[in-house]
């Protein structure tokens, strides 16, 4: 751990299960957001939840459509 560089070496024992980190991230995010923009605090769950499952799934989204992107449109780029 002494040698190891943030940004330049990416730590190798977390690649593997980076998508269980999700939900706790945008969690995360969504508290603090919705803390400092909910007018009221009668919705605030409801809204931390919402805007949690909207950051999970867009992220998901974006992971398939880059998969689909990289499995099926790159490789007609390389075709003659």
């Amino acid at each position: 751990m002494l040698g190891w560089v943030p940004f330049l070496e990416p730590m190798n024992a977390m690649q593997s299960v980076w998508y269980v980190f999700l939900l706790p991230m945008s969690f995360g995010i969504s508290v603090i957001y919705r803390a400092l923009r909910e007018q009221s605090y009668a919705t605030y769950w409801r809204s931390v939840c919402v805007m949690t499952a909207q950051i999970v799934c867009g992220i998901a989204a974006i992971a398939i459509a880059l998969g689909l992107f990289v499995q099926l449109i790159i490789p007609l780029l390389n075709s003659p």
